[in-house]
């Protein structure tokens, strides 16, 4: 059986695409391998050589097979997309690996997806009735059958008529024999950026990936915007009128990588001023900061800066454990957090530990370290967190436990603390998350960000949740 003991909530997917480079796929894995971080199910690629489209797709880690001797040579081309993914929608199988690759009555088309449809199943339904034929169990895959259905004459226009069929989240990235094109959702709720090397034109959910291939960041995909890559250039295109936009809070908190800038800021930045923050509204009296590895990390020492005291690493992570292939027999669930997490016995020994931690889901995880924490003879336990506490499942291409999971839907702080048996727990308020992101408040009326995890505030519809089927949303967090 196949255990995960880590209790994270995960993001959906990564989006890599390059136009006009003799090693447009060698540059799309190596992108991909920057944006590990948001999908470790499955990676695939598809390239155009000017005649043919080619994919290869595997259900594993990017470095465990786009390699130059077996598949980088099968993918010619100076154009190319790839795709990293962690299933929210639709299971985990060969059959939904992306890019999506289809051929139409134009010619071939690749789609790679980054977020959730909210009326997906809908859709679907709507589309099966009409006589569609879907290969997959992916949400995705609607886009391709509305863009095949329209009655538009070009990709362009048939891709606005579709997209005004979809509700949710998304970051699309597509690839035709003759275009590269960028989707970003009317919102900005998913990340999409573009970038420049030499004369080619790069797709990225974030800028690291730019960075590993030495490309420059050009500017962020707007809200609602579609970019069209061509042989003549850059067009935009922004069907959507007057939308603010309202991007995701969390890839800031979590899931983007630290050394990415979304929006203009740098994301380790806002997590230290998270950590600043949390500490001018929760200080105590400690002897040490300890970061849950390594989510936890940008906050400590933003809250060891701001109270003045020392950070250090107290729990030791081991890098190179994946999920574990054994029995989950209870002895083996109660040492499964160990195979990644290990205290540093003599730092922690007698001392007043305060353990950060970026946010908590389910609380397994959390209370497995502070167990760990105790075992190795801290005098105290006391645990901040550097969001709000999630009491909203996400519908947005999230992997989030079901409302009646999430610890802190259920227990409030006290309730938490009592369980994790704690000296003492608090988060970070949201107005607090507000100000770290240099705002002095929410603007309740126009949020600037999607927050609905701990606001309850969705920005969208949500059809597919209302109609009862989005509790069903695959989820991989085990619950241990």
């Amino acid at each position: 059986m196949n255990i995960d003991f880590d209790d994270r909530i995960r993001d959906k997917c990564g989006i890599f695409g390059v136009f006009g480079h003799k090693d447009a796929s060698a540059l799309t894995a190596l992108g991909l391998h920057a944006l590990q971080h948001r999908g470790q199910e499955s990676a695939g690629i598809v390239s155009f050589d000017g005649k043919n489209f080619n994919n290869q797709l595997y259900l594993g880690l990017v470095g465990d097979y786009f390699t130059k001797e077996n598949v980088i040579k099968k993918l010619p081309g100076d154009s190319a997309l790839g795709h990293v993914r962690y299933s929210t929608t639709g299971k985990t199988l060969f059959k939904n690996i992306q890019p999506l690759f289809a051929d139409l009555l134009g010619g071939g088309l690749a789609c790679a997806h980054n977020g959730n449809l909210t009326n997906g199943i809908e859709l679907r339904k709507k589309l099966v009735k009409q006589g569609a034929i879907f290969q997959s169990t992916s949400d995705t895959e609607a886009l391709i059958h509305l863009i095949s259905k329209s009655k538009e004459k070009s990709i362009v226009k048939k891709i606005i008529d579709a997209l005004f069929d979809i509700k949710g989240a998304y970051s699309f990235g597509l690839l035709t024999n003759k275009k590269l094109i960028g989707i970003r959702d009317p919102l900005g709720i998913r990340p999409l950026v573009i970038g420049s090397l030499g004369n080619a034109v790069i797709i990225s959910s974030e800028t690291c990936a730019l960075d590993i291939i030495g490309a420059k960041f050009e500017r962020e995909v707007k809200n609602g915007e579609i970019v069209v890559i061509d042989k003549d250039g850059i067009k935009s295109y922004n069907p959507y009128s007057n939308i603010t936009e309202r991007p995701c809070i969390f890839e800031y908190i979590y899931f983007a990588r630290p050394d990415s800038i979304l929006g203009g800021r740098n994301v380790y930045e806002c997590r230290k001023e998270m950590g600043k923050q949390l500490a001018k509204e929760c200080p105590i009296i400690g002897d040490i900061i300890i970061p849950v590895p390594d989510s936890g990390v940008p906050a400590a020492l933003g809250y060891s800066e701001e109270s003045n005291i020392p950070f250090d690493l107290g729990i030791i992570r081991n890098h190179y454990v994946g999920r574990t292939f054994i029995e989950p027999t209870q002895k083996i669930r109660q040492l499964g957090i160990k195979l990644k997490h290990n205290p540093n016995r003599e730092l922690i020994k007698n001392k007043k530990v305060i353990l950060i931690d970026d946010s908590i889901v389910r609380g397994t995880t959390a209370k497995k370290i502070i167990e760990m924490v105790r075992e190795a003879n801290a005098s105290e336990v006391h645990m901040r967190i550097s969001s709000p506490p999630i009491r909203f499942p996400d519908y947005y291409g999230i992997d989030t436990p079901k409302k009646e999971e999430l610890i802190a839907s259920t227990h409030n702080i006290e309730e938490m603390r009592k369980e994790f048996k704690l000296d003492s727990l608090h988060f970070l308020s949201v107005q607090g998350l507000y100000k770290s992101m240099g705002f002095k408040e929410r603007n309740d009326k126009f949020p600037q960000f999607t927050d609905h995890c701990f606001t309850g505030d969705y920005p969208t519809d949500l059809p597919d949740r209302d109609e009862g089927v989005l509790s069903s949303q695959l989820s991989l967090l085990s619950d241990n």
